[in-house]
């Protein structure tokens, strides 16, 4: 028999202890689940970035459960705490309906079942109003691993009242290629809604330059296939390792060269 998995995503971080009660509630529930700590370090409060991530990673993450926590609003009116089996798979994701799920789930084909876990008899009491990963979606995933049907945790909710993020995508232009920015990574490096077949309707290949217009000015990068194909201080545009179009600065900080924050237009055209 597979163990039980649940994939943990939170913007909690490690400096608390919000992580390792998670950690705890959940072995209380379900001692046999094993957590998988996909990352805690989303920035604070940003729903948009964690759906991204959790989009992305989707193909990489085991069955089983996603527990996923950037909750903003906790505690507020209005702010459901959910989960939803996907229609693809029937993969269980539990979290607040604030969009930070839907991205992932609309990967798997969207929503087949939803039900409403604020009120779920799996919660711990009392429930503080400012921790629900605790108290409400930590035990709801553990019961959900440990074989607890769907139905049984909560109220049903029609799926198409789920709420989505408005998630940009990259669009050829009679100017050139329009990018966004997504979000920046640690390193820096700035990821875009695009891919690298859209690079090539634009006539370039692996090894040219393109031209990037960004909020920081105009520049020239390399069309790469990884970091050292362009010299130290130079920038590239690359595939990123989940598949989406980024651009780098070689041991540098593309981040702070381009001063393009998070949903900033670029247009990349072949340079001239």
């Amino acid at each position: 028999m597979v163990e039980p998995r649940i994939t943990f995503l939170s913007d909690y971080g490690l400096d608390d202890e919000f992580v390792g009660v998670c950690h705890a509630v959940i072995a209380r529930r379900c001692p046999q689940a094993r957590v998988i700590d996909l990352t805690h370090a989303i920035p604070r409060h940003d729903v948009h970035t964690g759906a991204l991530v959790l989009r992305a990673t989707l193909p990489y993450l085991p069955e089983g459960v996603i527990l996923a926590v950037v909750d903003p609003g906790v505690g507020t009116r209005g702010r459901r705490a959910v989960a939803v089996r996907s229609v693809e798979g029937g993969r269980l994701l539990v979290g607040p309906d604030n969009g930070l799920l839907m991205a992932a789930c609309e990967r798997l084909g969207g929503a087949a079942e939803a039900v409403d876990i604020g009120e779920s008899s799996e919660r711990l009491e009392p429930v503080s109003a400012t921790f629900h990963g605790r108290d409400i979606f930590a035990p709801v995933a553990a019961a959900l691993a440990d074989g607890v049907p769907l139905a049984q945790l909560g109220v049903p909710l029609p799926t198409d009242s789920l709420r989505r993020l408005d998630i940009s995508v990259a669009v050829m232009t009679p100017s050139g290629l329009e990018l966004h920015v997504l979000h920046h990574d640690t390193f820096g490096n700035v990821i875009l809604d695009g891919h690298i077949d859209q690079l090539a309707q634009l006539g370039v290949s692996p090894g040219e330059e393109v031209s990037v217009r960004a909020p920081g000015g105009t520049f020239e990068a390399t069309v790469a296939h990884t970091f050292a194909d362009a010299a130290p201080g130079a920038l590239l545009i690359y595939e990123d390792s989940l598949g989406m179009l980024a651009l780098a600065v070689n041991r540098g900080s593309a981040a702070e060269m381009l001063r393009a924050e998070r949903h900033a237009a670029l247009l990349v055209t072949a340079a001239r």
